[in-house]
């Protein structure tokens, strides 16, 4: 359970403020937070990521009329805010001219990502500051998101002025991320709003995106860990991690479920902390490789599965 302290919370907003790093709790993966109106705030999450200057960030704003202050928001745009914020959706949007959010955040491109965290520490972090915060995961580029505060702390460590521990985060994958041009919806990344839900309220399909990156989560290896991984495995092979759903399990040390009763939701809040785990105790019984049972591709399963092909993704 979340317990707010309000110091703590004056203490981050006074880093922040002075151009440094906290890491928040969201009610998708930990956050790594800076001024998002500060270049040399900015510049210093690329570094501590270790994260490529051309992959955008997302700013985490109050509410609708903080949003306001730094992109467009068409009508469809109102809509989406109405029905899921605060909660897990970016909206990829044009940029306001006079913008204040640093360039650095949307990587050259003219939209800015945006949303509401529903989580009360991130909330109150935002309101404190007053300011737009870039928040990308909190932790090492291209490895696996953060969902406690001791993920963060064994993936950045001194990188991070401040850690505002907030428990496990309850979604467990980062936020569902659509670009809105005029009346066009495309789905750029899957998260923690499954795209039925969406098209349920715009009324029509969601348009595919076509490959660019123009929102985080895009790139073709991401969220990996260091052990190997073999995809939509049925059964478990000598040499290996097992990674469970439903009645799909593994046996052995080095065996967990992502839910045993086959629950999508469930299933997403463990994603990122199995893995850890799993790549952990692959390590310590000299396992190379890490199965996956398959995951229904319906509501979270489409998040789930768009995390995996990325972390089993060919490593440069």
């Amino acid at each position: 359970m979340t317990v707010l302290d309000h110091k703590d919370i004056r203490d981050a907003a006074r880093i922040i403020n002075d151009g440094g790093l906290v890491a928040m709790p969201t009610e998708t993966v930990y956050g790594l937070a800076a001024d998002a109106t500060n270049d040399k705030a900015v510049a210093k999450i690329f570094e501590a990521k270790g994260r490529p200057q051309f992959n955008p960030l997302i700013i985490h704003v109050a509410g609708v009329e903080m949003a306001r202050r730094y992109v467009e928001l068409p009508p469809l745009a109102e809509k989406l805010m109405a029905e899921f914020w605060p909660g897990p959706l970016t909206l990829v949007l044009p940029r306001k001219q006079n913008s204040e959010i640093s360039l650095l955040v949307s990587a050259g491109l003219d939209t800015i990502g945006v949303r509401t965290p529903k989580h009360e520490l991130a909330q109150a972090l935002i309101k404190a500051t007053d300011r737009p915060l870039a928040a990308p995961s909190a932790n090492r580029s291209g490895t696996i998101s953060p969902t406690r505060a001791e993920h963060v702390k064994d993936g950045l460590g001194a990188r991070v002025d401040m850690i505002l521990d907030g428990g496990p985060c309850p979604v467990g994958v980062e936020s569902t991320i659509v670009k809105i041009d005029g009346e066009d919806v495309t789905l750029l990344r899957p998260g923690g709003i499954a795209r039925e839900e969406i098209e349920k309220r715009i009324g029509k399909p969601l348009a595919a995106g076509h490959g660019k990156i123009e929102a985080p989560g895009m790139m073709t290896s991401h969220y990996a860990p260091d052990a190997k991984m073999r995809l939509n495995a049925r059964e478990q092979k000598d040499g290996e991690a097992f990674l469970g759903f439903g009645e799909i399990a593994g046996s052995g040390p080095a065996s967990l479920n992502l839910s045993e009763s086959g629950d999508l939701a469930e299933a997403a809040a463990n994603l990122f902390a199995h893995l850890r785990a799993l790549d952990d105790l692959a390590a310590t019984h000299s396992l190379q490789t890490i199965a996956v049972a398959p995951v229904p591709m319906t509501a979270l399963g489409e998040a789930i599965n768009d995390r995996l092909v990325r972390a089993a993704a060919p490593r440069d």
